[in-house]
């Protein structure tokens, strides 16, 4: 649709996906351990709505097995949530979100080219502080912006947290402005 076109008719194209955003993340963990003192805990995940069927299946063991073939071998396991997405967790070593983040993005990428861009919701990096505070850096993958989630409790989360870590990562990261699509991950792995 041109931009002519969709000015009059007031629509607009969405923002496409930018897997590479994910590479930034090893920069902004640096800026929440000195700004805020929250570090990696090691481990990400990637949530999808996933198809039924024996192709989307295949795509999925492939996807694990590529993680698992690797060098360095990050722990790779998959999981269903209560409401239904599925979760690809990869586990590494907390110093290593460089490692991480490809990881998160090789899946993305795997799953988007065999054509189930449809089904990716998003990607996600827990962080931890001393104090024993969670909170997720989120990647919406439809959005191709971040936003930050601190659960504090079984259905509760810390908002003035959520958006004091927008303002410090505003540098670093695209942020997600739109406060409605910073949805809660409820028992997201790693959280």
């Amino acid at each position: 649709m041109s931009r002519f076109w969709g000015a009059i008719t007031g629509r607009t194209t969405p923002k496409q996906a930018n897997l590479d955003s994910l590479f930034l993340v090893p920069s902004a963990a640096v800026t929440l351990q000195t700004a805020a003192g929250f570090i990696p805990t090691g481990t990400g995940s990637v949530c999808f709505r996933a198809p039924d069927g024996a192709a989307y299946q295949q795509v999925q063991d492939e996807v694990v097995g590529l993680l698992r073939d690797e060098d360095d071998k990050p722990d790779v396991q998959v999981h269903r949530d209560d409401f239904g997405f599925t979760w690809v967790v990869v586990d590494r070593v907390e110093d290593d979100v460089e490692g991480l983040c490809t990881d998160l993005h090789a899946v993305n990428a795997a799953l988007e080219e065999q054509g189930f861009s449809t089904g990716l919701l998003c990607s996600l990096v827990p962080f931890h502080d001393a104090a024993g505070r969670n909170v997720g850096l989120v990647y919406l993958y439809k959005q191709g912006t971040f936003y930050a989630f601190a659960p504090t409790g079984p259905k509760t989360r810390d908002n003035l947290l959520e958006l004091q870590l927008r303002d410090t990562l505003a540098g670093d990261l695209p942020m997600e402005q739109d406060l409605q699509r910073w949805l809660a991950l409820w028992g997201a792995p790693g959280l």
